[in-house]
């Protein structure tokens, strides 16, 4: 099996824990780095059983925050927690480490800190709010819309802060995995504008919708200055928080709107 199909294929099986078909892994090895233009369309599909579980549990009757915390604790399983895990290590690393080198030891420590756990409590009550927010204003099945676009977006804002930034590191997970070319992350961040357009204008129209994709951009321009001035480029753990980071940005654009 070949082109996109394939790669997304790939996405969703390097990006979460669901189960993908051995054919999709037929035929030539494809690098990690080329298949991450189908970041945004993996997305979706990452987002799809948290999604059907908060319109199960809004159609219900449940109130919007339990069913968005437990809409979150979904995706959490489905993903393993992988991008969490940047965003604790990440944490942890800018906010203890005085130098440069010294923010990249501490990433590299696979234990919490304070910053990390922090950090971690922060992003799962913002988004769990967030959604929450969309919930009380929208419908069930555009709330449910609204999950996925967001999903899709802030995957496809990772693909930019990776393709931008040089490695931090001369070794590791970064290195090995190579750098996106620009028509990868053109093709990634375009089709993730376009899917989180569509989604969540269902939920927030057209004018939050536009808000939401704004607020994703400045925060992801934003993260990637810093992970520039802080560690002079990107690694596994700046490409995980930045996909937290964006998506509390998205959810704000559109509970703001509403």
């Amino acid at each position: 099996m070949h082109g996109l199909l394939a790669e997304t294929g790939r996405a969703v099986a390097f990006l979460s824990r669901l189960p993908v078909p051995d054919r999709f892994f037929s035929g030539d090895p494809i690098p990690v780095s080329q298949s991450a233009r189908a970041y945004a369309l993996a997305g979706v599909v990452i987002a799809l059983p948290a999604a059907l579980l908060l319109f199960v549990l809004l159609e219900a009757g449940l109130a919007p925050l339990f069913a968005a915390a437990l809409a979150l604790c979904c995706l959490m399983v489905v993903t393993g927690g992988l991008h969490e895990d940047g965003l604790a290590d990440c944490a942890d690393g800018f906010g203890g480490g005085a130098s440069r080198e010294r923010a990249l030891e501490i990433m590299k420590d696979s234990t919490i800190g304070a910053y990390g756990g922090l950090a971690l409590v922060m992003s799962v009550l913002l988004r769990a709010s967030g959604v929450a927010a969309i919930a009380a204003a929208a419908q069930p099945w555009a709330t449910a819309l609204a999950v996925i676009g967001v999903a899709s977006l802030s995957r496809a804002a990772m693909v930019w802060h990776w393709h931008v930034l040089p490695a931090a590191r001369a070794d590791g997970v970064a290195v090995a995995a190579g750098q996106p070319a620009n028509r990868t992350a053109v093709f990634a961040v375009a089709s993730g504008a376009v899917l989180a357009a569509i989604l969540t204008a269902a939920a927030a129209g057209p004018e939050g919708a536009a808000l939401s994709l704004l607020l994703t951009a400045c925060a992801c321009i934003g993260f990637t200055r810093l992970a520039r001035a802080r560690i002079g480029g990107h690694t596994g753990d700046t490409i995980g928080a930045c996909q937290q980071i964006c998506e509390i940005a998205a959810l704000l654009g559109l509970a703001l709107w509403l």
